[in-house]
């Protein structure tokens, strides 16, 4: 591998990576797998990627278990070779995993996604898979289906070998024979049935000798009675030996017919489970697909080493090649600046190598055409290098290579000699790197470096912060900001004497002193202003979610109101409908009357009465039978109390104590009233009007009470409730003598018109249902027609 890309440990990611594949070909491809340069093959990469991850997370992952490369065999079959029973079977098991993978892509054929080009390259053979498997049982056993001459052969051995065993069984039974065996039993020698018999008995068993035992005791013995049948079966077994030959050479002719496409299917095959290896190792480094570009330009949002344990990598946040395109990252020892370098270098590879990386989205990176390092102690005994002379053969090769298509990162510029000198060379290498265009990360302890940085455009600071008071560094890094070392607050903190620490701050330059006081007031304010805005986020957090929550307060309260006024209307439709009803027969009945010209008094009577019952139904309160004994509050009432409306049997709450008249102000729903104090109950109090004193009546509708509705609104109801009222309206249709409804139910996604159409074709007052035609409101209606 390329050293730099070892240096940043792409072979480490690429270990993983392979460790996730099933295939010995995939796992191959994942170990040699190298970044591409172009920006088009990048994207398609990453694509690919980021759909398997897609398709995973919808549908499950595919399984490639059991594949396995066939192509040498596939090869010899095709050149006329005849095959064995392992290779065949394992080209039926890759076959079959063609098979269910190609099936598990048809699930999802609608879903389009750049992986469709792999999938349609896998071409399933059933047939040949069939075939394979009905002939073949195991790697040692044909079975009897694999052809008729192959059954017949076997039956034909089993006659034989039946007949064989009989004869042999009646001579281990016999009395003659018995007391010459070494035991009563039938056994095999190269294949053909013989009997144990004792040495020195031989003479006593006619037959042929076939084995002697390594004591020499016994003897094998093929009496002459079996002698024939185990010809025959020798005969048998010699043809069966052909016919399975013949056979495995017919199903190695079938398989070299389809090498090509069997071939091409695996590769497909591997190809996709190294793609969905990919998205197994996204998902579990919480990755993401990065926005990529070739102008060198790096935005990472939460970036986090792939390397580090999750519990304990910090998310840093870093760009490049926007507004700099060099960054000097100073800090202490141990504080994430080497971190840092290898985050950038190594998810900038992974992407070139189509792996989503751990970063928050919409994160950016580049594609380089080289990445060049320079990073860890390569100090070589053997070649006569010392860290220093390490570094510069290094960073010499750096120069030699980068160009503006370069991302150069480099540990420690300068380090390993004096620091004077060393500062110098450092600002001269990043002169001479920036000169040939490349973009540059590099982490240093120099002061000279971080003025260097503060004075030239396109050259930026950057730093790790520490924590001084734990000894401990953060990890996060800080762009604009120059770090400080905290040598002396490090060495006092681990003990140094403090006449030590005071005698090296005395020794310390002016100017560098200044300097560090500056960058060290820089912090302070820093830490401050962060503090300030992480404050002013969480308030501004908390406003948006107090206005969201009002909004929506709001928004159920006008939803109310607009349900309140629609029942409103409908009640006053109901009541309206039903008094001009009961007002038409009342005038055909004074109708009749007057052409009879003398009415009975049980016809005024009745006429009376329905005049009664027409003003009751016209009023909208409809009064209770009210009791002899009025109903006395156990208290008076004050704000807040919970009441019952007594006469429309409606909950209410107190708004304002009864004024001098015994009215009080309730609020029922989202309606304010005045109601009579003789006609509320208090609920909340444990004092209850006596059962007995109050009287109920409950009528059942009839067809002058029903409300004939001829339209049904059930516009932004669930399912559940919209199937309740059509219910509901149908009845009181039916009870109106309405034979027609039309049930208003919108558009939209059609889910509502479904379970309506559902609901109506079970109700069996419904005589037919159709959608509305034009004018009368096409799909957003259905036309009901009952019964």
């Amino acid at each position: 591998m390329n050293r730099h890309y070892k240096t940043l440990e792409l072979d480490k990611i690429l270990q993983r990576l392979s460790d996730l594949t099933v295939l010995d070909t995939a796992r191959d491809k994942a170990l040699k797998l190298e970044p591409v340069f172009e920006l088009d093959k990048v994207n398609k990469r990453l694509k690919q990627t980021d759909d398997a991850l897609m398709l995973s997370g919808r549908f499950g992952s595919p399984s490639f278990g059991g594949a396995v490369s066939c192509a040498g065999s596939l090869r010899r079959a095709q050149a006329g070779g005849c095959l064995s029973t392992s290779e065949l079977l394992k080209i039926a098991r890759t076959l079959h995993v063609i098979r269910t993978v190609k099936e598990w892509h048809s699930k999802f054929a609608s879903v389009e996604n750049s992986l469709d080009i792999y999938f349609s390259g896998l071409v399933s053979n059933k047939f040949l898979e069939d075939k394979i498997t009905t002939a073949i049982i195991s790697e040692d056993e044909i079975s009897d289906k694999a052809s008729p001459a192959l059954s017949d052969i076997r039956r034909k051995i089993r006659t034989a070998s039946s007949k064989a065993r009989e004869v042999l069984d009646k001579i281990i039974h016999s009395s003659s024979y018995v007391k010459y065996l070494q035991e009563a039993i039938v056994t095999q020698r190269d294949g053909r049935y013989v009997v144990p018999v004792r040495s020195e008995c031989r003479n006593n068993v006619p037959g042929l000798v076939h084995d002697t035992s390594s004591s020499g005791q016994t003897v094998f013995i093929e009496p002459m009675g079996v002698v024939q049948a185990n010809n025959d079966i020798k005969l048998l077994k010699g043809k069966e030996e052909d016919e399975i030959e013949r056979i495995l050479f017919e199903l190695s002719v079938s398989a070299g017919d389809y090498a090509d496409a069997i071939i091409k299917s695996y590769d497909n095959l591997c190809t996709l489970n190294l793609i969905f290896a990919k998205a197994e190792f996204a998902y579990r480094m919480r990755a993401s697909m990065p926005v990529m570009n070739d102008r060198g330009k790096i935005n990472l949002k939460q970036a986090r080493h792939p390397l580090i344990e999750k519990e304990k990598v910090v998310p840093i946040d870093v760009n490049l090649g926007n507004e700099f395109d060099t960054l000097v990252i100073t800090g202490p020892n141990t504080g994430g600046k080497t971190v840092t370098l290898k985050t950038i270098g190594l998810l900038t590879l992974m992407a070139m190598c189509g792996l989503l990386v751990p970063c928050a989205d919409n994160s950016e990176l580049s594609v380089f055409r080289r990445v060049l390092v320079d990073i860890g102690d390569e100090q070589s005994i053997e070649q006569s290098l010392s860290t220093f002379s390490a570094h510069m053969t290094n960073i010499v090769q750096i120069i030699k290579l980068a160009n503006a298509g370069s991302l150069c990162l480099i540990d420690e510029l300068g380090a390993g000699t004096d620091p004077v000198e060393g500062a110098a060379l450092a600002i001269a290498i990043l002169e001479k790197l920036r000169s040939k265009g490349a973009k540059i990360a590099s982490t240093t302890h120099y002061a000279e470096l971080k003025e260097f940085a503060l004075r030239t455009d396109g050259v930026e600071n950057g730093c790790c912060e520490f924590d001084v008071a734990t000894l401990k560094p953060t990890y996060r890094l800080l762009i604009g900001v120059p770090g400080k070392s905290n040598a002396f607050a490090i060495s006092r903190r681990l003990g140094l004497g403090e006449d030590v620490v005071e005698r090296a701050n005395e020794l310390v330059s002016t100017e560098s002193r200044q300097f560090e006081d500056v960058v060290e007031k820089l912090e302070k304010r820093r830490q401050g202003l962060e503090k300030q805005l992480e404050n002013a986020n969480r308030l501004t957090a908390k406003a948006n979610t107090e206005k969201q929550k009002a909004e929506n307060e709001l928004r159920k309260a006008k939803l109310d109101a607009e349900r309140e006024i629609e029942r409103a209307k409908q009640e006053a439709q109901r009541i309206v409908s039903s008094t001009r009803a009961r007002a038409d027969a009342l005038v055909e009945e004074l109708e009749k009357a007057r052409r009879e010209k003398e009415l009975s008094a049980e016809q005024r009577s009745k006429l009376r009465r329905d005049i009664n019952q027409m003003e009751a139904g016209a009023d909208p309160i409809k009064l209770k039978n009210i009791p002899d004994e009025e109903y006395k509050l156990p208290r008076p009432l004050k704000v807040g109390d919970e009441v019952l409306i007594y006469d429309i049997d409606k909950n209410a709450t107190v708004l304002a104590p009864p004024n001098k008249d015994g009215v009080v102000l309730v609020q029922a729903g989202i309606i304010k009233t005045r109601v009579d104090i003789k006609n509320l109950r208090l609920l909340k109090s444990k004092v209850k009007p006596p059962a007995a004193k109050l009287t109920t009546t409950r009528s059942m509708p009839s067809r002058m009470d029903a409300r004939p509705e001829t339209e049904v609104d059930v516009r932004g109801l669930t399912a559940f409730e919209a199937t309740g009222v059509v219910d509901k309206a149908i009845d009181n249709a039916v009870l109106s003598g309405i034979n027609k409804l039309t049930i208003i139910h919108g558009k939209g996604t059609g889910v509502l018109r479904r379970e309506i159409n559902r609901f109506l074709r079970s109700n069996k007052a419904v005589k037919s249902q159709r959608l509305g035609t034009f004018g009368e409101g096409e799909d957003g209606v259905t036309i009901v027609e009952l019964r």
